[in-house]
């Protein structure tokens, strides 16, 4: 689905003292306005903004200024942890609350990493989310139960392992990596790791950004030096 630009609101149309001030970003707009006209149903609450896309939403709420983000991971073409890491760089008072459909560690862990306060699902009964983004408002770091049993175990797991591969990577980023360094093609990694070749495409450009690599050859030597893809000459066929 195409992104949606980023629509201000007249804030002060609805200036309310002590209301939380909050953006939305989705890039389907018909969560996007259904979530918003949920979120002005509620007495403090005052939505200030909206945007379907990494850039609109990175500029959207820069200018807006929100107490508080309501931010998707998958923006289509964008991401929005990436939109995360510029937000809150740029503003580290502003709070991002994670609400998705993708429940999986990278996701979780990548949203963190890159400064979110909290995570929920899409599936969130209507009264989590308004406690999420009063406590995201009021500086809190929101996680659920299960969020947070993931987060203490991949810590323990931490503590106990060695070294990992270009840290700065997220675990499925090095997935596709490592299979990158085995000389496979974009199209032979998604069917391998059941994702979209567009998917793939939007991980590689992460990877080569972190890592500061200008090309795909370069990153494969690199990779491999680093011990990925050590199967490289003999890579597992793939189905289909």
């Amino acid at each position: 689905m195409s992104g949606m630009p980023e629509q201000p609101i007249d804030a002060d149309a609805a200036e309310l003292e002590g209301s939380v001030r909050i953006f939305v970003v989705d890039d389907h707009p018909v969560f996007a306005f259904g979530m918003s006209s949920f979120l002005e149903s509620i007495e403090g609450f005052e939505v200030v903004g909206r945007a379907g896309t990494e850039d609109d939403a990175v500029e959207g709420v820069l200018a807006a200024q929100p107490d508080v983000v309501l931010m998707d991971v998958d923006l289509g073409a964008g991401s929005g942890v990436e939109a995360t890491r510029r937000i809150v760089r740029a503003a580290p008072g502003i709070g991002v609350l994670i609400v998705t459909m993708l429940g999986d560690d990278d996701s979780v862990f990548a949203a963190l990493r890159a400064g979110a306060r909290g995570y929920l699902l899409k599936s969130a009964l209507p009264d989590e989310i308004e406690r999420g983004l009063r406590a995201v408002a009021a500086g809190d770091v929101l996680l659920t139960a299960e969020v947070g049993r993931r987060a203490i175990d991949l810590l323990s797991g931490a503590r106990t392992t060695g070294p990992v591969v270009f840290p700065e990577l997220t675990h499925r980023e090095r997935e596709v990596l490592d299979l990158i360094a085995r000389g496979l093609d974009n199209q032979a990694v998604a069917r391998r790791l059941v994702l979209s070749s567009k998917t793939v495409r939007n991980y590689l450009s992460g990877i080569l950004a972190k890592l500061a690599v200008s090309d795909r050859s370069a990153l494969i030597v690199r990779a491999r030096e680093a011990g990925l893809g050590q199967d490289a000459a003999a890579p597992h066929p793939d189905p289909g």
